[in-house]
């Protein structure tokens, strides 16, 4: 799990445990990712349901 709680970035709400994101990142250039958690929290842009509306 995350050491930090994610948080979304507009709005800077924690996130909690399935409850539905949006994510705004770059598509990877390496192959076979397997931290997708860690690097959607260090490479993507966080952002609740709410404020993506």
């Amino acid at each position: 799990m995350f050491k930090n709680r994610p948080q979304c970035s507009v709005c800077n709400k924690e996130i909690q445990a399935n409850e539905e994101i949006f994510v705004k990142m770059r598509y990877p250039e390496a192959k076979g990712m397997t931290e997708i958690k860690a690097f959607i929290q260090y490479q993507g842009k966080i952002i609740c349901e709410e404020c993506n509306k």
